[in-house]
């Protein structure tokens, strides 16, 4: 007898099974069915199907159809062949494993929570990326909010999401204003912030800082010209720190005039759009700009092409971040690249080696940076003329 064709016997009374059996018999090699075949597959639909009935069609136990269909720690015991074999009747069955049974033998929802200042921000999409990545191999979801820098979400998003049982918190350039104390793990991506149940992963901003002005020099710029974000943003104050140290390191002039302060409620070009249009109507001179991210990169190249000026040919753009469409913009960007993808799987995997109490608590992760050299850094133009010569 056939799989869907059993079943459809299974889930009847026992005086349609029998009626079903004998009709399928006199119709073996004929395509149309009876009306009772018909209606016994049919009610395949219409009753859902139980992990009992599925390992009687198979003949295993339950515990085997569970450990195989939940991929649970143990499974590797099982062998290949009957492993496909019990995934091929589940998805024939259309059988799912109860979600809410899961929760309630585990005591544990295998969801965690994520906040982000905003979902369409080239930064926290990558590290996402990262993040689910894991989250799909482990078996686990999660629920993501962008609270958009206001407070107020910011301490109740939170609440809301322990209401739902998540089992712990990635927070992404996201500061910890939750006046309660975090009863889970939490696992804050560029916080360095401190709390108990608390793990920062940060990137090493002083090497970036000395990535970015020692590639400036060596081309030959001196007067250079910094974005610095606003301090509600994580890193803003410690990367603004680290380009100082590195200047006085490397004997650059830090010169105030040529400091442009940026807003960072808008994650687009736009950010740095403006700023720059400023200090372009300054007259003030200088050869090449450090931009706080490559969002702020890029609205300074628009900028700067309105008002005449060419990159890198007058004037040289660094960025920060590497954001997938860094390296598609005209000129392509000469940036820091932070390795956003491997955060958000170095953030997930340390949260749910904490959940799981498999791996150590620690305070801090250091992630390391590198420079992309592209096309939106050069030779200052002195230079350039005097090569000519």
């Amino acid at each position: 007898m056939l799989f869907r064709d059993w079943i459809s016997c299974r889930i009847l009374s026992v005086g349609e099974q029998v009626t079903a059996k004998m009709t399928l018999q006199k119709q073996s090699g004929k395509a149309k069915a009876s009306p009772d075949v018909s209606n016994a597959k049919a009610s395949i639909h219409a009753k859902p199907v139980s992990l009992k009935v599925l390992a009687e069609y198979l003949g295993l136990s339950p515990a085997t159809i569970s450990l195989v269909l939940n991929n649970a720690a143990g499974v590797e015991a099982i062998s290949e062949p009957t492993r496909r074999r019990v995934l091929q009747a589940a998805k024939d069955f259309g059988y799912r494993p109860s979600y809410l049974g899961r929760v309630l033998r585990s005591r544990r929802t295998f969801s965690i929570g994520v906040l982000v200042p905003q979902l369409n921000d080239g930064y926290c999409a990558e590290i996402l990326e990262g993040i689910e990545e894991v989250l799909m191999e482990e078996g686990y979801v999660s629920l993501i909010v962008s609270h958009r820098r206001r407070r107020d979400l910011i301490e109740e998003y939170p609440r809301l999401l322990q209401d739902r049982s998540v089992e712990g918190f990635i927070l992404i350039d996201t500061p910890i204003v939750y006046p309660e104390p975090w009863t889970v793990p939490v696992v804050a991506v560029s916080g360095h912030q401190n709390a108990k149940n608390l793990t920062n992963i940060v990137l090493d901003q002083k090497r970036a800082a000395m990535l970015a002005l020692d590639h400036l020099q060596k081309l030959g710029h001196s007067q250079i010209a910094f974005m610095r974000g606003a301090s509600y943003s994580a890193d803003a104050d410690r990367r603004w720190l680290s380009f100082r140290e590195a200047a006085k390191t490397l004997g650059l002039k830090f010169d105030p005039a040529l400091t442009i302060d940026i807003p960072l409620h808008v994650s687009s070009p736009e950010v740095g759009y403006g700023p720059m249009r400023d200090l372009l109507l300054t007259k003030k001179r200088f050869t090449a700009i450090v931009a706080f991210n490559d969002h702020a990169a890029i609205g300074a190249i628009r900028a700067l092409h309105e008002f005449g000026v060419k990159v890198p040919e007058d004037v040289s753009v660094i960025g920060f971040d590497d954001i997938k469409s860094a390296a598609y913009h005209r000129p392509s960007l000469t940036t820091i690249r932070q390795p956003l993808r491997e955060i958000g799987k170095t953030a997930v995997t340390t949260l749910l080696g904490r959940i799981t109490n498999q791996a150590p608590a620690k305070q801090e992760i250091l992630m390391y940076p590198e420079l992309v050299i592209r096309e939106s850094t050069g030779i200052p133009p002195q230079i350039s003329k005097q090569k000519r010569k």
